[in-house]
């Protein structure tokens, strides 16, 4: 594979959002709030409880299909950045990853990263889907994200 193609298998969006850190980061690390600011479209429902807290946790979605996922956490720093590989219950994840890195701007305000990363990606019939999620999509998340975050915020509350 040259760098070219590893380019293409990387989709990020970024956006600023009105919100602290913490705040936005609980919206992300809690699997049950995740349908509400999914662009994709792809998220329905997962389970309470399943707030996300260490580096190898695992949590579960269903999707819009009624596929049931399980999301292995492969990074983690709270607050900060949390990434995932989604596989189908009791298999090895498939090689794509989701990443949200949040860097403070302010007490009010977050410079917010998602990204896609397909590059190790192995199982061909999930191509189409990846080639899909492309970074408006991915925008889309960050606006829906910015939304609840910025709607949650207590007036004159920065954080």
């Amino acid at each position: 594979m040259t760098d070219s193609h590893d380019n293409e298998r990387v989709v990020s969006a970024g956006r600023e959002i009105a919100a602290g850190a913490d705040s936005i980061f609980e919206l992300i690390a809690d699997p049950a709030r995740q349908p509400a600011w999914d662009g994709n479209d792809n998220l329905s429902e997962a389970a309470e409880g399943q707030r996300v807290r260490a580096l190898g946790d695992v949590f579960t979605m269903t999707t819009t299909h009624g596929n049931v996922r399980e999301n292995h956490v492969v990074e983690f720093t709270e607050g900060r950045r949390i990434a995932w590989r989604p596989a189908e219950p009791g298999r090895t994840p498939p090689g794509h990853l989701w990443r949200w890195e949040l860097n403070p701007i302010d007490a009010g305000r977050t410079r917010v990263t998602h990204t896609y990363d397909w590059t190790q990606l192995t199982d061909e019939k999930r191509i189409p889907r990846a080639q899909a999620t492309t970074a408006d999509r991915l925008r889309a998340s960050l606006d829906r994200l910015a939304v609840l975050a910025e709607g949650s915020q207590a007036p004159g509350d920065p954080a």
